[in-house]
């Protein structure tokens, strides 16, 4: 997770590994306190969230008002991007959305996509079938390259078919995100039963997505099961790991786009062999008691 994070502020917001970690303890309060009696009292986990999150604010809007004082001045980092919509007086993102637009990215690359990853690893290493299909795929999609250095392009991501498959199964069985609160803004009828107007919802999509009705064998990792036009439309419906609708997670591309490189590096530069640990268990999401330790080796040639 630290190697996902400290990737990911180095890109985002020009962060070295110091700081890195210092914001990164910071968003395990935070994270740590999400589904957490809201008892706002020194020493409790709510407390400590709240903290987290105030002191993830402060030291990205003390950042900001930093760059924004020497705008001139490039890093080669996201910000510097960010910096540039709120210099063009167009008006499309203010301060606070890019504050909390930088604190959505961070987050995802922390407690979503080095999750996922790690789920990824470990249902990969029982699939071979599934490794051998993207090793062709992303071995294709080299030897078109004219310059085999060049990095990968957005046309190539967004040729990436089975990888997008693999991509929504990742997602699918590993549920990181625990539940999605929604506000009754109506009295709504479920199955008999009435939500009365006002009442705070959480869905699980663990729930969901596990769903044998919804989902064949459902705790079969399967990505082919993606391929079915016929069935797509159906499955992309009650699919909701960055929730839905308006409030779709702002990191939602962002965290696919970072797993289809990962995995594009994996199959094409490397194999591994697990170590130990893997055993899972199912909370809200998968998780791992003992770890997951794996050897990534270099593949020759």
């Amino acid at each position: 997770m630290q190697m996902v994070f400290d990737l990911t502020a180095k890109k985002l917001i020009g962060f070295g590994p110091e700081k890195s970690r210092k914001l990164r303890k910071n968003f395990d309060a935070f994270f740590q306190g999400l589904v957490s009696f809201p008892l706002y009292f020194p020493g409790t986990t709510f407390y400590r969230c709240i903290q987290g999150r105030k002191n993830v604010q402060k030291v990205l809007k003390d950042l900001l008002k930093e760059r924004l004082s020497a705008p001139e001045k490039r890093h080669g980092d996201f910000l510097d991007e960010v910096v540039n919509e709120l210099q063009s007086g167009r008006g499309v993102v203010d301060e606070k959305f890019a504050v909390d637009l930088m604190a959505a990215l961070l987050f995802a690359s922390f407690a979503t996509v080095s999750s996922s990853l790690t789920v990824a690893m470990k249902f990969l290493s029982g699939h071979p079938n599934v490794v051998e299909s993207l090793k062709e795929e992303h071995e294709a999609i080299l030897k078109k390259r004219e310059d085999g250095r060049s990095g990968i392009t957005w046309e190539e991501y967004k040729s990436m078919t089975f990888t997008a498959q693999v991509t929504n199964e990742i997602a699918r069985v590993s549920n990181v995100a625990p539940g999605i609160f929604r506000k009754t803004l109506t009295d709504v009828q479920v199955k008999g039963y009435t939500i009365p107007a006002g009442w705070l919802v959480m869905i699980s999509p663990m729930a969901v997505h596990l769903n044998p009705e919804l989902f064949k064998d459902p705790l079969t990792f399967n990505p082919w099961r993606w391929q079915d036009e016929s069935k797509k439309s159906t499955l992309l419906k009650n699919f909701m790991p960055f929730g839905g609708g308006i409030r779709l997670c702002v990191g939602a591309e962002f965290s696919r786009i970072q797993i289809a490189l990962f995995l594009h590096a994996l199959v094409t530069k490397y194999r591994w062999k697990e170590i130990k640990g893997g055993e899972v268990q199912r909370v809200s999401e998968i998780v791992f008691p003992k770890g997951y330790h794996i050897q990534i080796i270099p593949r020759e040639g």
